[in-house]
């Protein structure tokens, strides 16, 4: 059962016109018009799920005053993984959607590291039933790189059969642009395959020549800038910028500055990975919208990259504007300055508990996907005759790390952690029931003072990776996560503290976002109380697996070397 709008070519003509009643009028408030900056007056008329009339007196079937109140576009967010906030597609159809994202472009490529094609056609299948607008890409890098080991392989030809659903718009994010760059066969074959379509870029740090080159295979987009001079030269090469603002990848302050009138129709706003808890207490693309404006954004700037930027750099030309013809995604604003959403408005249907309910849902995918091997103590042990030790750097907000290299005493055969100095035992154990691949090495920055953390959610392979200051705690915790079905563990003193199934292919939850959030409010205090001073150490520790993010990161195959594109021997 479908709970999306229709109509007819001939309705919205006659409707527009004014002389047939329209579906519904919007009655008494202003548009925020993203074309000139300025405000119109006068109704809005809807048909089915398209706006048919603007700047008119209409009279419609159904009629809601809004007068007091600014309608502005619905929010697309241009990059998302959804099962980084830990629900299914459609908890996060319910948390977010009211928030006014009325268009999610993701990538399903975490789920697709676990259970392969099955994973996309499942997000496909859900956007056919979801009230917002989900596009599913498809995923480009499944593994990211071949220094781990994932659940499933992609390749073009795996591709091939899933194109044509109406969610796609194109390929999804190239992380492995190393591959690009060096022209690797099964890169190039995807590459051909979507020649002529959209194709999401990931290139973090990349410039010069090596940006030109990666640009030149078609790449058009790209969410991992951090810096503004890094943001400018790929927006002066062509690319449209992709602001994001994570639970983990900060960026919206840094390239706040470069956001202006002038700038706003190449830029765009995404989230990439975002949990529950910050949605919550912080919000989503509103979020970004009124942080942007309180660093003295234009709300013009803002509201574009949001909107109608968004949806000319994606090529949905049906959509970003409120103006005759297009989709009938409508926020409805108390305030325009603080994006206060009153009400949401997706496809002419109106956002509440009653069209959720309507909805067809259908079942998830990926259960019982946790295989590990049973580890014991012993399993963490770094051995070696080298003193000298790579140590991954967190660097808190963001997803890039740091390269250190610390002196470390070998203590009958091992090296143990040093909580003093912040130097914790990392561990990441492969869980596909693949190969039963397990590494060692050190991390700074979690400030950890005693028992471990561990979590399936570790990107993109998604194997286990646990940090800890304990080793009899860091394997309780990793077994724990086998008979949990995957998710978090945060374990002391041989004790459970706290932790968030996730069953779904070990990524998602099979409970509401609400509580979601309150099992991540107790995960994190857990966490605190382990000494934890991250603000989000569970996703944080995620990217420390994800070996196409510079500098220093660990796979169940060792620790990867970024930059020289190798694992370390």
């Amino acid at each position: 059962m479908s709970t999306k709008q229709t109509s007819t070519l001939s309705d919205r003509i006659a409707q527009g016109r004014g002389v047939a009643q329209a579906d519904l009028v919007l009655k008494g408030g202003q548009i925020f018009d993203l074309m000139t900056g300025v405000m119109l007056s006068g109704d809005v008329a809807i048909c089915g799920d398209r706006v048919v009339g603007i700047c008119a007196d209409y009279e419609g079937k159904r009629e809601v005053d809004v007068t007091g109140k600014v309608l502005v576009p619905g929010f697309i967010d241009t990059h998302l993984h959804i099962e980084s906030s830990l629900v299914t597609p459609f908890e996060f159809d319910r948390c977010v959607l009211p928030r006014g994202v009325t268009t999610a472009i993701c990538d399903p490529h975490e789920i697709a590291n676990v259970i392969g094609p099955d994973g996309i056609r499942y997000f496909q299948s859900a956007s056919d039933r979801t009230l917002m607008d989900i596009k599913v890409q498809l995923s480009s890098c499944v593994p990211s790189t071949d220094m781990e080991t994932a659940g499933a392989t992609i390749l073009a030809e795996d591709l091939r059969p899933l194109m044509g659903h109406p969610s796609g718009i194109g390929l999804a994010e190239f992380m492995n642009f190393p591959g690009v760059l060096h022209q690797l066969p099964d890169v190039m074959e995807k590459l051909a395959l979507f020649e002529n379509a959209h194709i999401d870029g990931h290139c973090p740090l990349l410039r010069g020549k090596d940006l030109n080159g990666y640009i030149a295979a078609g790449i058009r987009t790209e969410h991992e800038a951090t810096t503004a001079e890094e943001a400018l030269e790929k927006l002066q090469k062509g690319m449209r910028v992709l602001i994001r603002e994570g639970s983990v990848s900060k960026d919206l302050h840094a390239l706040a500055p470069i956001l202006n009138d002038v700038t706003a129709p190449y830029l765009c706003l995404c989230t990439d990975d975002r949990n529950p808890l910050d949605i919550a207490e912080q919000g989503h693309l509103d979020y970004m919208i009124r942080t942007l404006i309180s660093l003295d954004v234009s709300p013009l700037a803002a509201y574009r990259a949001a909107s109608l930027s968004a949806a000319e750099a994606f090529g949905l030309k049906d959509r970003g504007q409120i103006s005759p013809g297009k989709r009938a995604d409508i926020v409805i604003l108390n305030d325009l300055q603080t994006c206060d959403v009153a009400d949401v408005i997706c496809g002419g249907t109106w956002v509440d508990e009653a069209a959720f309910a309507a909805r067809d849902v259908i079942d998830p995918v990926g259960r019982n996907s946790v295989n590990a091997p049973k580890v014991g103590p012993q399993h963490f042990r770094t051995a070696g005759n080298r003193e000298d030790t790579d140590v991954i750097g967190i660097l808190e907000g963001k997803i890039i790390t740091e390269h250190l290299h610390e002196v470390m005493a070998i203590e009958d055969g091992d090296k143990r952690p040093d909580l003093e100095r912040d130097l914790i035992k990392i561990a990441v154990i492969e869980r596909h029931g693949k190969n039963g691949n397990m590494a060692t090495g050190f991390v700074r920055g979690f400030n950890l003072q005693r028992g471990a953390i561990a979590s399936t959610v570790c990107h993109d392979h998604h194997n286990i990776a646990v940090v800890g200051a304990d080793y009899d705690d860091m394997a309780l915790a990793a077994n724990r996560l086998g008979e949990i079905e995957g998710g978090f563990v945060v374990v002391e003193g041989g004790k459970v503290l706290a932790e968030l199934p996730l069953p779904v292919a070990g990524l998602m939850s099979l409970e509401s976002h609400e509580v979601v959030h309150d099992q991540l409010v107790a995960l994190r205090a857990a966490a605190r109380d382990l000494g934890v001073t991250l603000e989000e150490p569970f996703l944080q520790l995620a990217f420390l697996a994800l070996p196409v993010i510079p500098n220093l990161k660990i796979t169940d195959r060792g620790l990867v070397d970024v930059n020289k594109f190798e694992i370390i021997s």
